[in-house]
């Protein structure tokens, strides 16, 4: 692959020749191509009816309190040089991890302290380490896969593997439920995790779906992967204990084999790239070799701004009496104004059970979700073609290309909009097939 850009206003071109990491990773894909809209449509075009990515709703109530937070920080001048002057640990800021390991310990009583704990610049470049260590070529020259037990999943997963083919998936079973709605589940029956699966990997809530997996889902997946030797990661960026972005009764889960990614992101604050990885030391330990490596240090901002939160356990107020609401009561509406609008159609809903996105199937769908996303962006309205998220599933099964995914974490003017926008392209899609 060789890149050319213009270097003076005779528009003369240089040829980059890039390398293997190089023309992978310089290259298109689908979190590029979502990144790349997203950046458009909040910063270049304030008009786009931005339905796309998973930047998190504004929450006055939850800002107030960053806001009072910073202050303090800035009026302290020993705080102050703390957060803009120091590197901190590749690890993350001790005095963070130790509250954070505290608050786990009284709200679940899990055994940890903060060696167990790691931060991370943003949850994606963690997941970017921890799916490398785990899977793709083995010191025996053997390759390794990442297994996705139930897809679709986050496509941010897709393109992070140093090596090909660095993710296996399973497809899903489909229950077929009232008011037009279904519900993904693990097909147990049908996973089958061969010797060359390094780790397992579920995002709870499933992030594009809105899916939560039940408890017993994830005892049955601890089961098989303590079985198999291998870890279980849980991507819980919008789940337990926060920002408890989940509208039914489960409860969160960790021991030794388990890896628990956590963000402050969709509390409110994706600009400080905050990610958090709780795992056994051993894990902590190569992470944090690899994170020194990659990226020095971390980010100071975002432990700064919430290690307080983790004191005094205001985080969970915070999480249950601001966050959640706020997107179960979006989610219901939103799923009411679809109803209203595709009534003509065949559709289905997934069942709204966390996150902060729907997730559309339309059945037979005369066109493809890429087709549909490319009309709708013509349109001014940004969504997520569903076929990005089917990571590991290499068949031409027809539903990958029936679904979308829908945020609904803008204001609810700009959603209904949205959502009738959404509505006229699908009917017009069916009625000219």
């Amino acid at each position: 692959m060789e890149y050319t850009s213009p270097i003076n206003r005779e528009s003369i071109e240089v040829v980059v020749k890039l390398s293997e990491f190089g023309e992978k990773f310089a290259g298109q894909s689908g979190i590029v191509e979502l990144m790349d809209d997203l950046g458009a449509a909040l910063n270049e075009n304030p008009d786009m009816i931005f339905m796309g990515g998973g930047n998190p709703a504004h929450l006055p109530e939850v800002e107030s309190v960053f806001e009072q937070r910073l202050q303090a920080i800035m009026a302290d001048p020993q705080q102050r040089h703390s957060l803009l002057g120091i590197y901190q640990s590749p690890q993350g800021e001790k005095s963070f991890r130790e509250s954070l390991a505290s608050f786990l310990r009284k709200q679940f009583d899990w055994a940890i302290s903060a060696e167990n704990i790691a931060v991370s610049n943003g949850s994606q470049s963690a997941f970017f380490v921890l799916f490398n260590m785990f899977a793709g070529t083995m010191t025996d020259g053997s390759h390794r896969h990442i297994h996705l037990p139930l897809a679709p999943e986050y496509l941010g997963y897709a393109d992070s593997g140093l090596t090909q083919e660095l993710f296996s998936a399973t497809r899903p079973t489909i229950e077929l439920l009232d008011n037009n709605q279904f519900k993904y589940h693990v097909d147990f029956a049908n996973l089958n995790l061969s010797d060359d699966v390094g780790a397992m990997c579920v995002s709870r809530p499933t992030n594009p779906t809105g899916n939560v997996l039940t408890n017993d889902e994830i005892e049955h997946l601890d089961q098989l992967a303590q079985k198999h030797d291998i870890p279980l990661i849980i991507d819980g960026a919008y789940g337990l204990p926060f920002p408890s972005i989940i509208f039914n009764d489960v409860k969160p889960h960790w021991n030794s084999n388990t890896i628990l990614a956590l963000s402050l992101s969709k509390l409110g604050l994706p600009g400080a790239r905050t990610g958090i990885i709780i795992a056994r030391e051993n894990i902590i330990q190569a992470y944090t070799n690899a994170n020194t490596i990659l990226s020095l240090a971390c980010g100071n901002l975002g432990p700064a701004i919430a290690k307080s939160l983790f004191d005094d356990g205001e985080i969970v107020r915070l999480s249950q009496n601001h966050v959640a609401p706020f997107y179960r009561e979006r989610a219901q509406q939103t799923v009411q104004w679809f109803n209203q609008a595709l009534k003509d159609v065949p559709y289905r809903i997934h069942k709204p059970e966390g996150a902060i996105f729907l997730w559309l199937w339309f059945e037979g769908l005369p066109i493809t979700s890429q087709e549909l996303y490319e009309r709708l962006k013509r349109r001014g309205v940004l969504i997520v073609p569903g076929h990005n998220f089917f990571v590991g599933i290499n068949d031409d099964w027809a539903h990958k290309h029936e679904c979308i995914r829908v945020s609904y974490a803008q204001d609810s003017d700009t959603v209904q909009q949205g959502v009738q926008i959404i509505a006229e392209e699908v009917c017009k899609a069916y009625s000219e097939a």
